[in-house]
């Protein structure tokens, strides 16, 4: 069984972070929770955690500074930072400390739910099978079952389902696994019948039309937070992939 450590200094946000997912069908058996600098620090020499979730600032501190403390005790924990801020320094103190990603409140619980499963699989040594989940069966894009699919292919779609928004490509997918680009792709085109640039496509497609059909967002909002960017290249994709523009769909949805 797994452990978690949340921090964060507001008590309502504890609360909820631990309602977000069902972390028992995950493999968290135990789950604590601190409110200050000094008690992080504590509980996670206490609990050796397995995955470490931090709000960026508690109270007048750092939660990534409370990460470098962690990591110079060599604690085998995995961290996550959130944060209400967008400024671009505290996501790059959060990558400087070797955080795993770099939230933004309110939490999506999807972007959540896809990082904690990436987590456990690529370095936890664990699986997501029997967890609580989107499309838990079926991958959206190939239509396919995920277990008909191999561990490396699987590990690859975690990937992009936790980083699609981010300047994703095949080379980075292929340095994480210490293996040629070229052979990774083709690896992945053999099993999917895809490119990997065709799938990132067309899951990022799939997200947008989601975001479009669900939500108010302007479309310059929903681009870039699928992927794009350049809103122009954004439109020409969505058209061609779906046959119609952003705008279309709203309105016959």
């Amino acid at each position: 069984m797994y452990k978690l450590l949340i921090v964060d200094d507001e008590p309502q946000i504890l609360e909820g972070m631990k309602r977000t997912l069902d972390w028992e069908k995950y493999g968290f058996g135990r789950i604590e929770t601190s409110q200050t600098y000094e008690g992080a620090i504590s509980k996670a020499v206490e609990l050796l955690p397995d995955l470490a979730i931090f709000d960026v600032c508690i109270g007048k501190q750092r939660g990534y500074d409370a990460i470098h403390k962690l990591n110079e005790l060599r604690l085998p924990s995995k961290y996550i930072i959130m944060s209400g801020y967008g400024e671009f320094h505290y996501a790059l103190e959060a990558i400087r400390c070797g955080a795993k990603d770099y939230l933004l409140k309110p939490i999506d619980r999807t972007k959540l739910q896809h990082l904690v499963e990436k987590i456990i699989v690529e370095d936890l040594n664990g699986t997501v099978a029997g967890a609580d989940r989107d499309d838990v069966d079926t991958d959206p894009v190939l239509g396919v079952r995920y277990d008909s699919l191999s561990k490396l292919t699987n590990r690859i779609l975690l990937i992009v389902k936790a980083e699609y928004a981010q300047n994703l490509n095949l080379k980075s997918v292929a340095e994480r696994f210490r293996m040629n680009g070229t052979y990774l792709g083709q690896l992945f085109l053999k099993e999917t019948h895809k490119k990997f640039s065709e799938y990132l496509m067309a899951y990022r497609m799939l997200r947008a039309r989601e975001r479009i059909m669900t939500t108010d967002e302007k479309i310059a909002s929903i681009a870039p937070s699928v992927g794009y960017p350049n809103l122009n290249y954004f439109y020409s994709h969505f058209q061609a992939y779906f046959g119609r523009s952003p705008s279309e769909l709203r309105r016959k949805e």
